[in-house]
């Protein structure tokens, strides 16, 4: 008897050491995973171009509801007059990401400067464009706008490309229009209303604010998925986070938790109310209305992406309306898939299906 309950002791000993075991290494990997998945770089730096504009809503949602944060980020977020002057930033080594829009990358490219676009936050560009009250009557296309004074975010952003693309459509080159940068929120509004331009071409809430109030008439409207394909001949994706190919490369964890943070921004905006759509914008970003303000979000409250994928077909949208009016950008030799990747919003989009 003695000898069996030995053996029976031994028996129970050599079970619980090799349990304690398999929890040890079960808890070194965890750690190992938890680890692996820290961001290697958690100062970001971000430029952005007008980031109070409902264009950039998904960055100001992760920002305001501290899912940056949660996934290890410290992000600084500078936000300038349009995208053309955030892209500026990123090539001078002031920031690391932009948050802007995904045709940057194959403008870049063309230049031999490779920019690689990680999650998309739009897929419709939420720009339209209008003709001043004063100057409706005799604008009924493109080809009318010739030689007139036009507002754009700024000079080369997104708005300057819809621009030149609705104006190709009338045979205007992008020359023969005078572009003036506005911004994408008070200054805007201000020179529609003063006649420092003659037509604008922006994004919301700024046209609708100038639509309600009659300063303008819509001529081309890119705010739905409807009026993208109608103006675009197709899907166009629209504000992404992007940055040099290098830089996605060397740091894959810190794109993760971006990317991360984006989708679960997107998530919280595909079921988000009134109420807390208002209670998380910043008091600034409503223009002093916020019932216009929440008419222009359900406008385009379709554009947003609901996971972050970034379409193929758009990302070729993209190319054929550069090439339209850029003769840089060679369709030819333009590789698209170099200018996007999926990888990180497929995880993200397993972590929050």
């Amino acid at each position: 008897m003695r000898y069996q309950a030995s053996q029976r002791d031994r028996m129970l000993l050599r079970a619980k050491t090799a349990t304690r075991s398999a929890l040890l290494v079960c808890l070194c990997l965890c750690f190992a995973a938890v680890h692996a998945q820290t961001p290697e770089k958690p100062h970001v730096l971000i430029a952005v171009g007008g980031k109070a504009g409902l264009y950039y809503l998904p960055l100001t949602i992760a920002e305001q509801l501290g899912y940056f944060k949660d996934e290890g980020l410290q992000v600084e977020i500078s936000d300038f007059a349009g995208g053309a002057k955030s892209l500026e930033a990123l090539i001078g080594g002031s920031a690391d990401v932009v948050a802007g829009a995904y045709e940057h990358t194959i403008d870049m490219q063309s230049k031999n400067q490779p920019i690689r676009a990680f999650v998309l936050m739009g897929r419709a560009p939420q720009i339209s464009i209008g003709v001043v009250s004063a100057k409706a009557a005799q604008v009924k296309g493109p080809a009318d706008l010739k030689g007139m004074r036009i507002g754009v975010s700024a000079p080369g952003s997104s708005t300057n490309v819809a621009l030149d693309y609705y104006l190709a459509q009338g045979g205007v080159k992008p020359n023969e229009v005078s572009v003036i940068g506005v911004g994408s929120s008070a200054a805007a509004l201000s020179a529609a209303r003063s006649g420092q331009i003659d037509a604008i071409c922006n994004v919301e809430p700024v046209m609708t604010m100038l639509e309600q109030h009659g300063d303008i008439r819509i001529l081309a409207d890119a705010r739905t998925l409807k009026g993208t394909q109608e103006l675009f001949g197709g899907q166009m994706p629209a504000a992404t986070l992007y940055a040099f190919s290098d830089f996605v490369k060397k740091y894959p964890h810190t794109m993760q938790a971006l990317t991360n943070a984006i989708v679960r921004a997107e998530r919280w905006l595909q079921h988000a109310g009134p109420a807390e759509l208002l209670k998380t914008v910043p008091e600034t970003y409503l223009l002093g209305d916020r019932a216009l303000y929440l008419a222009s979000f359900d406008k385009v409250h379709e554009s947003y992406s609901p996971d972050g994928l970034i379409p193929e077909a758009g990302t070729r949208t993209a190319l054929k309306v550069l090439a339209a009016f850029n003769p840089r950008v060679d369709a030819a030799h333009i590789r698209l898939d170099e200018t996007f990747t999926n990888e990180f919003v497929m995880k993200a989009d397993a972590r929050w299906p």
